[in-house]
């Protein structure tokens, strides 16, 4: 802790927020590079080759609808909707920015996605007969899940980096995410369909450990601006909504045709519906006015979605599926509520969005209940042939047990939190270097910083009472429309 401390010092001095010549650099000199690891690397797979027809003809396929595009792009358009507009907008409730919350979200997840296919293809789809990583739909969905991580982490230091730390945040990211993906999926040979330990946990813990390393003291100089007003709380609810809408195609994109993405579907489902009543039940009852926090409304309302990821294509059962969606709904709300500001004060961690609350804790339990559920599988439930093709008992592993798949599942938990939180360190490290052109402290949560922003058309009318849900230790004890009485009385 003494050394973390003494680091932080040697590196805090005048910021210089000029990117002018650091954000051109790094963004031609890496998409160069892509192109030109694209160009020596990346090439079609079969099934987007010209050499389809006779493809068919080899392995007897009797229509182009048996093409894999055709069963994945629909899952695949929602799973890119999510990453662009859910995300995006999810971070846009800081009243003074939203550019920065759609923009930056923008450019992470475009150069994300391009290191990410070449990360994970050296992984997973590299043809060892000729060097080169063969692409197709199903490299499209998982690119957009490993930059869902890098997205996770954003949402931990939201308005306190510069546009090229964030892009460092992302090369180290997606190269962390393909290494503990490889581990936990393919060596560990974990099963997680939905992401909640290889992308909520790692990502959140990914995040949170950046942000401890990057903590700033004297944050509150920015404190006029770390919250929301109406309008900002109604566009993030815009990428609630949108989230919610399409989280079961996120948690079965790439699990298996028929019944395994069926279930998924279901099972996310209702484990969202589920976390809505109770996060509008707990967001009431947790203040003493009873009235509903926009900030629950807004991120608590997705953790069924975070927790049932692990076990979706289990055989969790609906309402097992509604107790996940129940109980993390409480956690989350919860965690809100009383944790993050706990956690800032006691831990030095500023988690701008909480995503402790939405994506780390809901990931955990989300790895928990699938090593509960993987252990406690049987052939009266699924089937022999429903065991070998849930659990991919094939192979090196046809003579692994269900109990025995438990335990890699807690094992593969393991790994996601030891690369979260220790990558985390070492790139809040690097970050915390004075070259990067971050916001002095009482220039975060603003636009203005690294965007031209158009001045305001009209001016706010002076007894407007400011909506403010994001603040702590707020007290609006009085409506706008209550002032208004009171002045016409007068």
């Amino acid at each position: 802790m003494g050394c973390i401390q003494s680091f932080r010092s040697l590196c805090d001095r005048t910021k210089n927020t000029n990117v002018r010549l650091s954000l051109p650099a790094v963004c031609f000199v890496w998409q160069i590079a892509m192109i030109i690891l694209f160009g020596i690397f990346i090439r079609y797979n079969e099934e987007a080759d010209a050499h389809w027809a006779e493809h068919k003809k080899n392995k007897n396929i009797t229509s182009d609808i048996e093409n894999d595009f055709y069963y994945r792009y629909p899952s695949f358009q929602d799973v890119h909707v999510m990453i662009f507009v859910g995300f995006g907008f999810l971070m846009t409730f800081l009243k003074r920015y939203s550019f920065g919350a759609v923009g930056f979200n923008f450019l992470i997840a475009a150069f994300g996605i391009q290191w990410a296919l070449l990360m994970q293809g050296w992984f997973h789809s590299l043809d060892y007969t000729d060097g080169k990583i063969k692409i197709g739909i199903e490299n499209l969905i998982n690119a957009d899940f490993c930059v869902a991580g890098c997205l996770i982490a954003y949402g931990a230091v939201l308005g306190k980096v510069s546009p090229v730390q964030l892009l460092v945040l992302t090369l180290f990211g997606v190269t962390l995410f393909a290494i503990e993906e490889y581990i936990i999926l393919n060596i560990i040979h974990a099963r997680d369909a939905g992401g909640s330990m290889v992308i909520h946990t790692f990502g959140a813990y990914y995040g949170l450990a950046i942000s401890w390393v990057l903590y700033r003291p004297n944050l509150n100089q920015s404190s006029r601006l770390q919250g929301s007003v109406y309008h900002s709380d109604v566009f993030a609810m815009i990428g609630t909504l949108f989230l919610w809408m399409f989280w079961p195609s996120f948690n079965s994109a790439i699990t298996g045709h028929g019944d395994g993405q069926h279930r998924a579907v279901i099972n996310t489902y209702l484990a969202l519906a589920s976390t809505v009543l109770t996060c509008m039940a707990l967001s009431s009852f947790v203040r003493k006015d009873g009235k509903l926090d926009m900030v629950h409304i807004q991120n608590s309302t997705l953790a069924g979605g975070v927790a049932v990821g692990t076990a979706a294509e289990f055989m969790l059962t609906p309402y097992g599926s509604l107790i996940v969606g129940f109980c993390c709904g409480i956690i989350s709300t919860l965690g809100y509520a009383y944790l993050s500001p706990f956690m800032e004060k006691h831990l030095k961690i500023q988690d701008t969005c909480g995503v402790h609350n939405l994506h780390a804790m809901p990931g955990v339990i989300g790895g928990i209940v699938g090593a509960i559920t993987a252990a406690a599988a049987t052939e009266g439930a699924y089937g022999q042939e429903g065991l070998v093709a849930t659990f991919g008992f094939t192979g090196k592993f046809k003579d692994r047990t269900p109990s025995t798949q438990g335990g890699h599942q807690a094992a593969g938990l393991c790994v996601a939190l030891c690369f979260g939180i220790g990558g985390g360190i070492l790139v809040g490290c690097i970050l915390r270097l004075p070259i990067w052109g971050d916001p002095a402290d009482d220039n975060c949560f603003d636009d203005e910083v690294y965007w031209e922003v158009p001045e305001e058309e009209e001016e706010i009318h002076p007894y407007a009472v400011e909506y403010n849900n994001h603040m702590r230790n707020k007290n609006v004890t009085e409506s706008r429309f209550a002032m208004e009485q009171n002045g016409a009385q007068t």
